[in-house]
Formats: C-alpha cells, structure tokens, sequence
C-alpha cells in the first residue's frame, strides 16, 4: 500500500479533537503520519493532543505533529500541513469529523484494484446533527467519474472523505487562502475541470454538523465565494468549451440568485456590483 500523510486543520475544538483524532489512531491500516494544525486556538487543545502522543513539530522521530499558527482560516493551515507532509497521498481530516476504522484501508485497497486511475478518492458519508443520525437530500448524493457539472452547484466532495495524491497539489496548486469558505468547492471544481475522481460507496466517514463554529453558519450568501471560483475558473485557457459553458451558465444563475437576496437585504449597492457582472458575462441586450 502507498503511505498517507493525515492532515487535521483544527480552531477552538479541544471538545472535538480528541475523538476525531482518535478515529486516525484507530485505522487499520496505519497513517505514515498524523499532522494536526492549529489555527490560533486559546483553548486546551495542545493538552489534549499532548496526552495523545503528540509532539511539537520538528520532532521527527514522533509520527504525530502538532503544529500552532496564528489564525489564519482553514485554507493555511491546510496547506501548512500538506506542505509538511512527506507521504506519496494526503488524506484530510476536519477536527469535528470521524473515520471508521477501516477508512483508509478501504480506500487505498478500492483504488489499486482500479490501478489507481484516479488521483482523487471519496467515500460515502454518516450526517450526524446535533447528535443525531440524519439522511442526505438527493442533491448531496456521492458519486465517482466526471463529477465537474456536479460539482458547479455546490461541494460534492468532502474534504474529510478525500485521499489525494501528492502529485495534485504539485499540478493544480494549494487551497485558496483568499476564501472565507467554500475553498473545498474552489479546490475540487478545479480538480474536477479535468480528471475523473474515484468513489468508494461505503459509509467510512463520519459528518458532523449543527455547531455554531461551521464555516456554513458563520457568513451569509455562501455564492459569493463560489462565484468568485467560477470567475476564476473561466480564465482558465484548458478549459474546454463545453464545459467552460456550462461553468459560465452556472455562475450567472448564481449571480442572479445572489442578486435578488442582496435586494431582498437591502443591500442595493452590493445588488448594482453584481448587476454589472451579470451584464459583463450574459452580454449587453439583444435590441442594444
């Protein structure tokens, strides 16, 4: 099996680390390493982490890192761990999400047997909100194959299900730090643009949701954010022209959507910015 490097980006969650780190010490087929960073915490995360086993990173004789940063959004501190990794795959965690215990195994295992075609893998998922199991709408189902129309609506890949070969970060780049959210949607439209992604329908990760600290809950028109990646994905000159229509219809419908809710807000002036947007991309009238 090809080794993994396990990424855990954390903020203010010493209530949550612990599980969520343990569900990685409990896999079957073991990480190469552990790499959990934090994002400016002033709780007792460290302590927690530190009774683990953990150690501060530079350690390199411990294959469980802590790393402290200065606040800085999930996309940095990310990176900082991707960028500290030294596996052949990256697996990422967020530090309110489990795995079952054969997650990765299942995974790697699934991948060989289709000679890993794909550079990218996701399993299914378990929703929990606030404690309790829930069902996924129809819209949030997963899947494998060309997932890029699927993935203009909204985020089908979760980055706690994500295996990730080292090589597509070296070809498409990092996480966009610019993002306040939705920088799973931006990285995983860009990947989708152009490969296919691997899909593993077993239930090995475990999704919680329903706390106030979610990126989800903390801004309003979550679009903006996904229009600002549409905007940059149709700069892209490998884009080809059918999907680089099918990425310009997605956004004006989101430019509209976000239009009428900034009306809907009061918010006239925010509604002209993205008047103009809508003109530039749909073309001035027809009788003009």
């Amino acid at each position: 099996m090809p080794n993994v490097s396990v990424i855990i980006p954390t903020f203010n969650r010493a209530h949550l680390i612990e599980e969520s780190v343990s569900s990685v010490l409990a896999q079957t087929l073991k990480p190469t390493e552990v790499i959990v960073v934090d994002d400016g915490s002033n709780d007792k995360t460290w302590d927690i982490l530190k009774n683990l086993g953990f150690s501060l990173s530079g350690s390199k004789e411990n294959t469980l890192q802590y790393l402290y940063k200065e606040n800085g959004g999930v996309s940095s501190a990310r990176n900082i761990g991707i960028e500290l990794s030294s596996s052949e795959y990256v697996a990422l965690l967020d530090s309110d999400d489990q795995w079952k215990p054969t997650k990765l195994e299942a995974q790697l295992s699934s991948l060989e047997r289709e000679n890993f075609s794909c550079r990218v893998s996701h399993t299914e998922e378990i929703w929990i909100r606030n404690g309790i199991r829930v069902n996924q709408h129809k819209k949030h189902s997963k899947a494998g194959g060309d997932l890029f129309e699927k993935c203009l609506k909204m985020c089908c890949i979760s980055p706690s299900s994500a295996l990730i070969h080292r090589s597509v970060f070296d070809d498409l780049g990092s996480f966009d730090e610019k993002l306040k959210a939705c920088e799973d949607y931006d990285f995983w439209l860009r990947y989708c643009a152009f490969e296919k992604t691997h899909f593993l329908n077993e239930p090995l990760t475990i999704k919680n949701g329903g706390h106030s600290d979610q990126l989800s809950q903390a801004y309003w028109g979550m679009d903006r954010f996904r229009i600002y990646s549409l905007e940059k994905l149709l700069q892209n000159k490998k884009l080809t022209r059918s999907k680089y229509q099918l990425a310009l219809t997605e956004l004006l419908r989101k430019l509209k959507i976000l239009k009428n809710g900034s009306i809907k807000r009061g918010n006239s002036k925010f509604a002209e910015e993205l008047d103009k947007k809508i003109i530039h991309f749909e073309g001035p009238p027809k009788n003009e």
